[in-house]
């Protein structure tokens, strides 16, 4: 008996955790959502899509393109440019804030980055829009100022 209730117990244990370990995300629908910025910054307009499946955020991409839909992860020159100055560029920072909120599912919880602080502000802002029009099952692009 006591065998049996030792090896039960850490698994009770895990399960009261994740039960009560919810994201403040609750509610959001399955599918895609996208919001973006509405003005242009030194040329890039930031935006982020979301792939929500069973209440959780799988799949998200954040950049930047310009009017004629370029994407900035992709400019190698101004890759180098950043990078020099900076000492990140936007394949890099990009990538670390999505990575951030699909492990924490949650805008609060992710880390600026230096060198990308401007970015940063807009990824709070379109995650936290992005995620009120999951929780809506919104699928239209919202523009956030």
């Amino acid at each position: 008996m006591k065998k049996t209730s030792i090896f039960l117990l850490p698994i009770i244990l895990l399960i009261l955790c994740l039960s009560g370990c919810r994201s403040k995300n609750d509610g959001m629908k399955d599918g895609f959502y996208t919001a973006e910025m509405s003005e242009y910054s030194h040329g890039w307009k930031e935006y982020l899509c979301i792939m929500v499946k069973n209440n959780a955020i799988v799949y998200a991409e954040f950049n930047a393109k310009n009017p004629s839909g370029f994407i900035k992860a992709w400019d190698n020159a101004y890759m180098r440019n950043m990078y020099t100055v900076n000492g990140t560029y936007p394949n890099e920072y990009t990538r670390n804030y999505v990575a951030q909120l699909i492990e924490t599912q949650n805008p609060d919880h992710v880390d600026a980055i230096s060198g990308a602080s401007h970015s940063a502000g807009n990824f709070d802002r379109l995650s936290r829009a992005v995620i009120e029009q999951a929780k809506k099952g919104d699928s239209a692009t919202i523009v956030v100022e």
